[in-house]
């Protein structure tokens, strides 16, 4: 049976997000994941997963100045330091809150930049991260983002994606197959999911096209939570969808599932 996670940075949103980890326990969320932990300090953070009984299974390296429209800075040029140190930074949180893996995010790519250059910029940085994590035993993940969500970002497909970890070439570095992202870009999930099951090492939902509930959509999601279980994917699937309403009036679609009840 699929493993589900809340996704605290876009469900239960109701209420302050320090918040969120009781009601996704009260819901009956076993794991959660959600985008930066970083203004929150390590205790505070530890103490909301103990108290309510969570595992925390995913968070982001941080985005940069989203300001300035950045969305992670490791593969932007000449900005290699502030990289390392926000992996570093991500990792000291990992080790802390025992997080099993990472999502380094790369970078927008502006039009006229030249694509290859930031490229081999992320591959350098995602090379020194990998033997960083490696030592405690921290996987790696790189995600592709659909224009219409990300603009310009340095990968869209997720071939685009299959190709990175490829080229970083190193042992503990896999994708992140985002569903909702896949389908906008790429389309037959069924191949993504079977042909590419050594590959990816977690799992994002929302429907398509609206990233609601995957209840609704252009999307059969029990019919791929099933193919998963076939394929023998065991990892978590992130709740990374945005509700209709209330996050607990729209949880529904779970109950045929019993990692939530």
């Amino acid at each position: 049976m699929p493993k589900f996670a809340a996704n605290l940075s876009t469900q239960f949103n109701e209420v302050p997000f320090l918040d969120r980890f009781a009601l996704a326990a009260q819901a009956g969320f076993r794991a959660v994941e959600f985008l930066f932990p970083y203004d929150y300090s390590i205790e505070v953070l530890k103490a909301k997963l103990n108290e309510n009984q969570l595992q925390l299974v995913l968070f982001n390296t941080a985005p940069g100045n989203v300001a300035q429209g950045e969305w992670g800075v490791s593969a932007i040029p000449g900005r290699e330091n502030d990289a390392r140190q926000d992996i570093d930074r991500a990792l000291e949180y990992a080790i802390a809150l025992n997080c099993p893996q990472v999502h380094v995010m790369a970078a927008t790519v502006p039009q006229e930049a030249d694509r290859e250059t930031y490229c081999q910029t992320f591959i350098n940085n995602m090379r020194y991260a990998a033997e960083r994590f490696a030592r405690h035993g921290k996987l790696l993940l790189i995600e592709a983002l659909n224009p219409g969500t990300k603009p310009n970002y340095l990968y869209a497909s997720q071939y685009q994606t299959l190709e990175m970890v490829n080229r970083i070439d190193r042992p503990n570095v896999f994708t992140q197959l985002d569903l909702f992202h896949a389908q906008l870009v790429d389309g037959n999930l069924s191949h993504l999911i079977r042909d590419y099951r050594d590959c990816y090492r977690h799992i994002q939902i929302a429907s398509v096209p609206d990233r609601h509930e995957p209840d609704e959509g252009e999307v059969n999601y029990p019919w791929l939570f099933t193919l998963l279980d076939e394929v023998g994917y065991d990892g978590w699937i992130g709740c990374e969808y945005i509700p209709r309403g209330k996050t607990q009036d729209g949880l529904g679609w779970l109950s045929p599932y019993s990692s939530v009840k």
